[in-house]
């Protein structure tokens, strides 16, 4: 079996000392290695001798007017400067993902917000942050939870039903239902009423998916029955049928406007008017990386316009 030498901390070499030794190697001169570092040259002098000390080998051999590299020292530079340059290298490294100059930003969302809300968003961000990339899970309503509990992404774009052990959601978006349909079924986009909507075909979710929970404590206020002739799993599908006559859709207002059917109308549904809201929602006490705070601070205004 083999161990590890583990190496004391009081044994390794300094920074200071290290920059001392390099530029006393290349300057040959204390004086001029000290001019180098902006030090005074005792200040140098003392330097060199700690990193002798602790490296237990003379690194110069000293006379009253020059400095020799030993044999030791011939051997110790390749090292001092690879260890220098990982550390600088190291500082830029982080500084990189501290300004957002490179870095990954891995997001949940369902797949009906992936392909409504979110491309618009992805975009700003790609133009603003180009060395950065965007990885997005997109999932059924029903996975949303589950992807945010595990480690696999950074943080979600969408909402909880109800407080969750562990998870946070920060509200980005404040959103409302919305009937819609072809303008051969509204001939206006004048609010309607659950109670209106229930003298007509409708294309809802299936239950237990995404605003369905909501739909339908809408309809116990109202005290009405839907007339559901589809149900799907996704906002889109609905959304889909809905443009080609199947009946009307109930779908969030933010997804509505973002949608691509020219021939579609959309009203706000009104007795009861239903808030919903999208957020941001991430594991408790998670600090996000300076990539996944700069994707999450443009939602706002993304989502605003």
């Amino acid at each position: 079996m083999s161990y590890r030498t583990i190496v004391s901390l009081k044994s390794t070499p300094s920074i200071r000392q290290l920059r001392a030794f390099v530029a006393v190697y290349h300057t040959g001169s204390l004086s001029a290695a000290a001019e180098t570092l902006a030090l005074t040259q005792p200040a140098v002098t003392l330097l060199l001798k700690e990193l002798e000390d602790k490296l237990d080998v003379k690194l110069f051999d000293r006379t009253t007017r020059s400095l020799r590299r030993t044999h030791a020292a011939a051997e110790a530079i390749v090292y001092a400067e690879r260890a220098l340059a990982d550390l600088s290298a190291l500082g830029e490294r982080m500084l990189d993902l501290r300004d957002v100059k490179r870095g990954r930003v891995r997001l949940s969302a369902t797949s009906t917000v992936a392909q409504t809300l979110l491309p618009a968003v992805i975009r700003q961000y790609a133009q603003r942050y180009p060395n950065v990339r965007v990885a997005v899970d997109d999932c059924a309503p029903g996975e949303f939870v589950e992807r945010m509990l595990g480690d696999q992404v950074d943080f979600g774009v969408g909402a909880l039903e109800g407080p969750v052990p562990g998870l946070v959601q920060n509200v980005v978006l404040n959103d409302t239902l919305y009937a819609v349909a072809t303008s051969n079924d509204f001939h206006d986009s004048r609010p309607m009423t659950w109670k209106q909507l229930s003298e007509r075909p409708v294309i809802a979710v299936q239950a237990g998916y995404g605003i369905r929970r909501s739909i339908d404590r809408a309809v116990a206020a109202a005290g009405i029955e839907l007339q559901i002739t589809q149900e799907v799993s996704l906002l889109t599908t609905a959304l889909a049928m809905a443009a080609s006559g199947m009946g009307i859709a109930i779908i969030p207002q933010s997804m509505f406007v973002r949608t691509h059917y020219p021939n579609m109308v959309g009203r706000r549904l009104i007795r009861p008017v239903v808030p919903r809201v999208l957020a941001v929602v991430c594991k408790e006490n998670r600090q996000l990386s300076p990539a996944a705070q700069a994707f999450v601070d443009l939602l706002p205004g993304a989502m605003a316009g």
